[in-house]
């Protein structure tokens, strides 16, 4: 706070800076009848002239003196400043009228008698409703967002910069401000979607999608320079899995539109389509492509499939494996799997088997749920930030349904998110064996808001730990076991390959829940 003590009947005033908008400032005038005297003036390189300005001051209201609580320096009203500043002992005179001004402004504050002083405040400083959209975008992002440096930038600083240089006078470019903000954290998983485009990602949570029925993702390190986005996995029975497309394949290109340069959610977009509609592909499966066109379908997203197998034994003691394959975690998935598990149990199985391979994840919370349907206690999931560990994810056995059977947890390159937070936690609370090869490793949370106009966010709030706090983040959970190369994926022929030793994809089921 600043004290301007100047010339007979001239206000003292204090002024209160604005740190949100320095456009604004606030300041409370009181009047003094008589000017300070100054009686000692040191290190002041106009002090020749100092005892003028004292004796000539009344009559010279060009000159004020600016003081705060320990400093007065002299200054003038054209804005030129007398260079140093002069330590001085207030006269009793000075401070009596100091204390009346204290005083005043007390009882001015009390009664709210404060004048709000605007100083060049443009009228375009008016939030509009487009400004309004981009501030709820902005503090979506500052409220949920992991990283509170935000890629080393002041967030407040860059929401005030683009509220006065970014155009958004139409929606059209208010999306792009906001594009442009996300797009500074260096995130690929955080970005921003429009009304259609978040619709389209609700409806694939919800059940059925229209499109080929692949799961994408970037390259990771192992799979060289990137080159376009990495096939995750393929829906079973889905248009890309009968023309056959596998994990690990390439997407070079969208409708002779490159990839090199496109989010997930942007080919994402082009993938989906009226139904019956057709989308070319360029494929890279190795070191040879293909150009494939695919016609659209409404691929239902069931996300288990479920059998019995019977194997040889003698009558009523044949081993019986219940196999349990999750493709998805939609918000039917954790009902379909307890359904699945009380029928096999109800069928007096000897084990489990749950195959999560080719599932590229989905909603955290269903995860969450399924794990404890196979854990009596235990922790499922560290939620960790830049801090370390905020919030930790356990099970003490209450929704508990199949503890005791041996389990075993198939997995590939394509077992992503929430099947690695799935897979994790059984693999370390020493619940199950992990056969398989790597997961894809994709080790951070994504959160999704819906903002006023109907368009939406995907925010990183998270990365996750696994129980044993290994960090999966593009290395992925490693199985314990292989698996045979030529392993089935579905359900029929896995039945087939524990049943039959001379086919090469024979598991002995005896080893399968051995340590």
């Amino acid at each position: 706070m600043e004290v301007l003590a100047s010339s007979s009947l001239s206000p003292i005033s204090f002024t209160k800076p604005n740190k949100i908008n320095p456009n604004f400032s606030i300041q409370v005038k009181l009047w003094v009848k008589q000017p300070p005297k100054i009686s000692k003036a040191s290190k002041f390189s106009y002090a020749r002239s100092l005892s003028n300005i004292s004796r000539s001051n009344a009559a010279n209201p060009g000159v004020v003196f600016v003081c705060n609580r320990f400093l007065c320096v002299i200054e003038r009203n054209d804005q030129r400043k007398l260079s140093g500043k002069v330590m001085m002992k207030s006269s009793v005179n000075f401070r009596q009228n100091l204390s009346v001004a204290l005083v005043r402004i007390v009882s001015v504050l009390l009664v709210s008698s404060i004048s709000v002083v605007t100083t060049d405040s443009p009228p375009s400083w008016g939030l509009t409703e487009e400004n309004l959209l981009f501030l709820e975008a902005w503090r979506t992002i500052d409220r949920a967002y992991i990283d509170k440096t935000f890629n080393g930038q002041s967030w407040f600083r860059y929401r005030e910069t683009a509220l006065r240089n970014e155009p958004m006078n139409t929606r059209e470019e208010t999306y792009m401000a906001i594009k442009k903000m996300v797009a500074t954290l260096d995130d690929p998983f955080t970005r921003f979607l429009e009304p259609g485009k978040f619709k389209s990602l609700r409806s694939g949570t919800q059940g059925a999608v229209t499109g080929v029925g692949l799961s994408i993702g970037y390259p990771t390190a192992s799979d060289g320079p990137p080159a376009g986005l990495v096939v995750i996995s393929a829906a079973p029975g889905g248009p890309a899995n009968r023309a056959g497309i596998l994990p690990g394949d390439v997407i070079q290109g969208i409708d002779n539109t490159t990839t090199e340069t496109l989010t997930i959610y942007d080919a994402a977009q082009m993938l989906q389509g009226p139904e019956g509609s057709a989308v070319e592909l360029a494929i890279r499966s190795g070191p040879e492509t293909r150009l494939l066109t695919l016609t659209r379908e409404r691929v239902s997203v069931n996300p288990v499939k479920s059998r019995l197998c019977e194997l040889p034994g003698s009558g009523s003691n044949s081993p019986k494996i219940g196999y349990i394959k999750l493709t998805t975690f939609n918000q039917n998935a954790s009902s379909a799997v307890r359904e699945a598990i009380e029928t096999l149990r109800g069928n007096n199985v000897n084990a489990f088997v749950l195959d999560l391979r080719d599932n590229s994840g989905g909603s955290f919370p269903e995860g969450i749920e399924i794990a404890k349907f196979w854990l009596d206690k235990g922790v499922i999931v560290y939620i960790c930030d830049s801090r370390g560990v905020r919030d930790i994810y356990d099970t003490d056995g209450s929704n508990a349904i199949a503890t005791s059977e041996p389990l075993a947890v198939l997995v590939n390159k394509g077992t992503a998110s929430a099947s690695e937070i799935l897979a994790g936690a059984l693999k370390d609370n020493k619940r199950a064996l992990v056969y398989g090869e790597p997961t894809y490793g994709k080790g951070k949370i994504q959160s999704v808001f819906e903002l006023s106009d109907g368009s939406g966010l995907a925010v990183t709030v998270a990365r996750y730990e696994t129980p044993a706090h290994t960090d999966i983040d593009k290395v992925g959970v490693t199985p314990d076991h292989p698996l045979p190369k030529s392993f089935p994926k579905d359900e029929e022929a896995f039945c087939g390959c524990l049943k039959d030793p001379t086919a090469a994809c024979y598991l002995n089921q005896g080893l399968l829940f051995s340590r």
